[in-house]
């Protein structure tokens, strides 16, 4: 009859002692994803310009390249967007757009990694909590939102996503999703651009 009342105690016990192991690990795993991120925005900066004018000489491969790689990266304001419209002025846009939306949503990989690895990188923003609060409330749909809008909020969407441990596939869905809608315009007004100036 005594150990009824103990049984319960011991459950509540265990999650504390699991929930406290792993945060030993963390900080190993956050200083490398902020390695590997510096290093992404080091390797950007590091580019000559001409380099990253000849990319575009690639077409589709280039524009790929040119947003991934600015996407995933902390550099603001990002190329992303130029090389969209650049790209939709002079191959097809439908395609620029998808293409550019899917290198967009893969780059923001890195911010869902770093939330899911413990880092504290954001916490330091006046704005991650009120993100944070939208994504534990409305999920996936915030992510897509942030993901479609021209807002640096969706790196902390992805944060609060890791650190939630909401699903990955439904995370990079989501804002490959968004990314999509918010490339496919940009590259449409490349070609409306083009057409009215040339």
């Amino acid at each position: 009859m005594t150990t009824n009342p103990i049984t319960p105690d011991p459950p509540a016990a265990t999650p504390t002692t699991a929930a406290a192991s792993p945060p030993a690990r963390r900080p190993w795993r956050a200083l490398f994803l902020l390695f590997g991120t510096l290093l992404l925005t080091g390797a950007i900066l590091l580019v000559p310009l001409d380099v990253l004018e000849r990319l575009g000489d690639f077409g589709y491969l280039g524009v790929f390249l040119l947003t991934l790689f600015s996407s995933a990266s902390i550099v603001l304001p990002s190329p992303a967007l130029g090389a969209a419209l650049a790209g939709g002025a002079v191959l097809n846009p439908w395609i620029v757009g998808v293409l550019a939306g899917i290198a967009a949503g893969l780059g923001e990989s890195t911010g869902y990694a770093a939330g899911y690895s413990g880092s504290g990188l954001a916490m330091r923003s006046r704005f991650y909590a009120r993100v944070e609060s939208w994504v534990r409330r409305w999920g996936m749909l915030t992510v897509f939102v942030l993901a479609a809008i021209p807002s640096p909020l969706i790196d902390l969407a992805g944060i609060a996503a890791g650190t939630l441990r909401l699903p990955f596939r439904a995370y990079l869905l989501a804002c490959l999703a968004g990314k999509i809608v918010r490339f496919v315009p940009v590259a449409m007004a490349g070609r409306l651009l083009k057409d009215v100036l040339f």
